[in-house]
């Protein structure tokens, strides 16, 4: 499985970014995408997730604020209202969904900067 992401930039608080990550490899099984997020000095953070049958889960922090989206393998990350503690490193997630223990795949961060 590859993960390629794009979309981050700097923005100014209140602006809207959008961010995709292409899948490959990824045989057609229940599976769960999405993006964590990672600030300086802190642990990496659930943003939004999406499964390949259409569940979603948000932070509460991003709630109302970000919509996940997904086109097959390829998902989307649509985040609006944007605070400066949204700032971090946005990575790109995939992970099988089974009851067996499974790795989890990331892609390479992009950085979101949002300046107040």
């Amino acid at each position: 499985v590859q993960l390629q992401a794009s979309g981050g930039g700097l923005v100014q608080a209140g602006g809207s970014l959008r961010l995709s990550c292409a899948g490959s490899g990824i045989i057609n099984r229940l599976n769960r995408m999405g993006w964590y997020r990672q600030a300086p000095g802190k642990q990496r953070e659930l943003a939004a997730t999406i499964t390949s049958d259409g569940s979603t889960n948000y932070a509460d922090s991003v709630k109302g604020r970000f919509t996940i989206s997904r086109d097959n393998n390829t998902v989307y990350l649509q985040m609006n209202s944007l605070k400066p503690e949204d700032t971090a490193v946005y990575y790109c997630n995939f992970k099988r969904i089974s009851w067996y223990t499974v790795p989890d795949y990331w892609g390479q961060g992009t950085q979101v900067t949002v300046s107040s």
